[in-house]
């Protein structure tokens, strides 16, 4: 599990991040969402021990990260702007993360590049920036440590690619419980993957929930009411959107599903079904009751 409290950090003036308070729990997906500057970056950096908190503190399985050397083997840190060594190949890296990662799989690391068509004996610098990320993701998976801190991975990646990274993702953490956190500017590029997403605005976080609770307890109803029934007559269900095309509702709303159901049935409507929310729109309704408009900070 990996704890932040309070986690601040400045740079000169500027408030990078505020006071960031977050739980990470093990085996989980969590997505980091936020603009360019929101504090993503910083925070997956102080999380790797890259920056020192000002205030605060973040742990990993309850030891402090910074400066120890022990509990860094535990993770791997995939940045935005990936480094490699100059005039390294691929398999130059290798060598150097099997010794960094006692638990490194070289086997997997030859595999991996075959299967995503990478050359281990090409230069990097002569690399693309989506090969780049390819072989940084590469290098994380097969160091073999609980955590992978990714820093807009998918950024780069064309669709078939990303999909591939998230099938790799998701198969580690069957089979051993990885626990990957996710920062992206992009709500619809961790939909399919994340347990838990936090938004960071402006170096804090406005919200932080489960997406399952999320998606139980906010529903899209579309229906058609009986003639001279409004939907705040729809008593039961807490109303947070309402949208009109002609006799057409779509309504947004807060409530178990099934009491939604219920007092949609009592209702006698002329039509009504129930749809999925994506998670932006999850988030759009979440954060606009809060008092912020998702849209203006994401897109």
């Amino acid at each position: 599990m990996i704890e932040a409290v309070n986690l601040t950090k400045y740079f000169g003036s500027i408030l990078a991040a505020d006071h960031i308070n977050a739980t990470i729990r093990s085996g989980s997906v969590f997505g980091l969402i936020g603009t360019n500057g929101a504090g993503k970056s910083t925070f997956l950096r102080m999380a790797a021990g890259v920056l020192r908190p000002d205030e605060g503190v973040i742990e990993v399985d309850g030891v402090s990260v910074f400066e120890n050397e022990s509990v860094k083997k535990k993770f791997f840190y995939i940045s935005d702007d990936q480094y490699f060594f100059g005039n390294a190949v691929p398999a130059d890296m290798m060598s150097y993360y099997k010794l960094v990662y006692p638990a490194y799989d070289e086997t997997r690391f030859h595999r991996l590049m075959k299967d995503f068509g990478l050359d281990e004996k090409r230069k990097i610098n002569t690399f693309s920036k989506g090969m780049k990320k390819q072989l940084a993701v590469i290098c994380g998976i097969c160091a073999g440590t609980d955590y992978l801190f990714c820093d807009e991975t998918f950024d780069g990646l064309d669709p078939v690619m990303r999909q591939a990274v998230k099938s790799i993702f998701a198969s580690d953490m069957e089979e051993r419980q990885l626990t990957p956190i996710i920062a992206s500017h992009n709500l619809r590029e961790l939909e399919d993957i994340c347990d838990h997403v936090g938004l960071l605005h402006k170096g804090g976080i406005l919200l932080s929930k489960d997406l399952d609770e999320m998606k139980m307890n906010i529903h899209k109803v579309q229906c058609v009411l009986r003639p001279g029934m409004k939907p705040e007559d729809l008593v039961g269900v807490e109303l947070l959107k309402t949208e009109r095309r002609g006799k057409l509702l779509t309504l947004t709303v807060r409530g178990d599903l099934s009491r939604v159901e219920f007092v949609m049935q009592n209702a006698e409507p002329v039509f009504y079904e129930t749809i999925p929310l994506s998670l932006e729109e999850i988030f759009i309704s979440e954060t606009e009751v809060a008092g912020y408009d998702i849209k203006k900070l994401i897109f």
